[in-house]
């Protein structure tokens, strides 16, 4: 666990600085969703944003000539490939590491954390086809230390 750490805070460096502001109404909801989650999960889709690629693997995204400043990188924690960004968004959905804000069923964001225990966060991207797109949170986000205690206590249950 202290490697983990100490790799968090070591990719943490690696990632630009966001605008410094995070979203405060950011909520995760309580276990009682995590049913009605788990269905969402098996009908869930990652789609992908190129402002937070460097190399963008087999996701099928060209990278932006200039990325946007702030933007943390997928690259940084070694999500190369669609099927494990899928999988690491399937897998908080299955513990109901989801945000109370709703567009139709879906929930606007979805917390995982990585083997190394990096959390991540997926954002709503169509609300039609339950599509996501997803980034490392920098330790800098008040929730990330949340989103960290919530996956140990949920993956133990669940």
């Amino acid at each position: 666990m202290v490697d983990a750490i100490i790799l968090t805070k070591e990719r943490s460096k690696l990632m630009k600085r966001r605008n410094g502001n995070f979203n405060t109404k950011r909520q995760i909801c309580g276990e009682s969703n995590i049913p009605a989650c788990a269905a969402l999960a098996e009908r869930a889709r990652y789609g992908g944003n190129p402002e937070h690629k460097k190399n963008p693997g087999d996701f099928g995204l060209t990278p932006p000539s200039g990325p946007r400043a702030g933007k943390s990188l997928c690259d940084g924690v070694e999500i190369f490939s669609r099927k494990l960004a899928l999988h690491y968004l399937k897998q908080g959905m299955r513990l109901g590491l989801v945000s109370e804000r709703k567009k139709g069923e879906w929930p606007q964001n979805v917390w995982s954390v990585t083997d190394d225990g990096i959390p991540l966060e997926a954002q709503l991207e169509n609300s039609e086809t339950g599509s996501y797109h997803g980034y490392p949170m920098p330790l800098s986000d008040p929730l990330a230390e949340e989103v960290i205690t919530q996956w140990k206590q949920r993956n133990g249950k669940y």
